[in-house]
């Protein structure tokens, strides 16, 4: 089901970038070309997220003890890569057309058909993507409905530059109305930069290990409200790609026989389950 869902994503954006690039270039509007490669990058990030969600989905091996989940987060670090390099080629031209005054742009019903098509199909699969992010607690598809999902707000910016542009045309003495395609690029390209800072910020994040803020109370609080348990301590969480791993030592009644230890262990491990579910937990005892 997850590679279902990355793949749908991956048919949309092929779809959508030739369709905005054919509109783009008949235009001349750069606030169209610039979604275009935006969309162009989209298709790129979408290929990677299938192909990382698919290799994610192995089980582990003698190589890799922890499975293979952290393909995920080098794929969501390699799209910031891709997205950054898009906004500095859509500000640089923004900026470039604005000084050089070279705003020819062509308003048609295509232009305004394009882009809200784009928008319909953005929701669509946004829509997906975090439903089966959620799901499968996938970081990659949740960074792809992240990506699509500013799409829809980049898409309704352009608009209203077309917008402007074409209300130049009736109002000509408002000739600053003219820069709003340009100006809408621009804009494009801050919010595909804020965007990139989120990704890369969270794919860093899990590459390095960082624990899910506040999951290591909730655990010390769960496990050290249950009966037998003196003391939760040496807590350490993994997140690899979908999977989250923690291990943890608690401290029993060093009297009981191995059996009952063991039997508590599995207790706290399904009382962990509830906070986490699916999570690979590992409970080492130790006698009071």
């Amino acid at each position: 089901p997850r590679c279902r869902a990355a793949m749908t994503s991956v048919i949309a954006a092929f779809g959508l970038t030739g369709f905005k690039i054919v509109v783009g270039f008949a235009t001349g509007s750069l606030g169209i070309l610039a979604e275009a490669a935006h969309s162009g990058l989209d298709l790129l990030a979408a290929l990677m997220t299938a192909f990382a969600v698919k290799v994610s989905g192995k089980p582990a091996d003698s190589e890799h003890r922890y499975g293979h989940g952290k393909v995920e987060n080098l794929s969501a670090l390699f799209e910031t890569l891709l997205l950054l390099i898009t906004c500095f080629w859509i500000i640089a031209e923004a900026v470039k057309r604005i000084v050089s005054g070279k705003l020819e742009v062509e308003v048609t019903v295509w232009s305004f058909g394009r882009m809200i098509v784009s928008i319909v199909v953005d929701i669509s699969r946004s829509r997906m993507l975090y439903r089966a992010a959620k799901k499968y607690n996938s970081q990659a598809l949740e960074a792809d409905a992240l990506h699509f999902g500013t799409d829809i707000w980049s898409s309704a910016v352009v608009i209203l530059g077309l917008l402007c542009v074409k209300l130049n045309e009736l109002l000509p003495a408002y000739e600053f109305l003219h820069y709003a395609d340009a100006v809408a690029a621009g804009i494009v390209g801050l919010i595909v930069i804020q965007v990139s800072i989120k990704l890369g910020a969270r794919a860093v994040q899990a590459l390095l290990d960082k624990a899910p803020a506040g999951l290591e109370e909730k655990i010390i609080a769960k496990v050290e409200s249950m009966p037998g348990v003196l003391d939760c301590h040496h807590i350490r969480i993994r997140v690899s790609g979908p999977q989250l791993f923690i291990d943890f030592h608690v401290l029993m009644d060093g009297m009981q026989t191995l059996r009952q230890a063991h039997r508590m262990t599995e207790e706290i491990e399904n009382a962990i389950q509830e906070i986490v579910p699916n999570a690979d937990i590992t409970v080492h005892p130790e006698p009071n």
